[in-house]
């Protein structure tokens, strides 16, 4: 496997769509960077929020994940309170080439102020806007912003194409086009 560099992921934006819309520049004053990078990309918010409404709500069990339920918040930034999470989305649409993996870290500004990013593997032939979810490990209140950096994927490229792929697989979050809550 090999790290796939920005020219490749230019290229792969351009003519195969697989990253839309995309942003060249990385930096732009007052914002928290975004866009293409020398191994990666670093992808936005959208305005699209899913905050967890815990009443009622003695454990999470992510068998029975209707169980909680999720307050819409389409604004310019959320505010995730202490030691809690939401469920945001890229504002990028991905398609993710059949020999190709793509991994997600969470950008180094936000680490600093207590924020986990996690989002599982772009795997092959998976497509969709990320669903992400944003852990608050830290004791104050902490804003994030839509239309800004959150995290950066890196593209992996295989020794040789997988036998069956997520698209094949028909995966239960292809295609997906806004946040989705966990399918069981």
């Amino acid at each position: 496997m090999s790290v796939l560099p920005d020219h490749w992921i230019r290229e792969m934006a351009r003519s195969k769509g697989m990253i839309e819309p995309f942003a060249e520049n990385r930096v732009r004053k007052g914002k928290i960077s975004f866009g293409a990078s020398c191994y990666g990309y670093d992808f936005r918010l959208a305005r699209e929020f899913k905050v967890p409404e815990f009443e009622g709500v003695k454990e999470l069990d992510p068998k029975r994940a209707n169980q909680l339920h999720f307050r819409e918040h389409d604004a310019r930034a959320c505010v995730i309170p202490t030691r809690s999470f939401i469920l945001a989305r890229s504002l990028e649409y991905f398609r993710i080439p059949r020999d190709v993996l793509a991994l997600c870290q969470g950008k180094s500004t936000y680490a600093r102020c207590g924020l986990i990013v996690n989002v599982t593997p772009l795997e092959p032939e998976w497509e969709g806007f990320i669903t992400i979810s944003l852990v608050n490990a830290g004791p104050l209140p902490l804003r994030v912003y839509a239309n800004e950096g959150i995290a950066q994927v890196v593209f992996l490229k295989a020794e040789s194409p997988c036998r069956t792929s997520y698209g094949d697989r028909k995966g239960k979050y292809q295609a997906q086009r806004k946040i989705q809550t966990a399918i069981v």
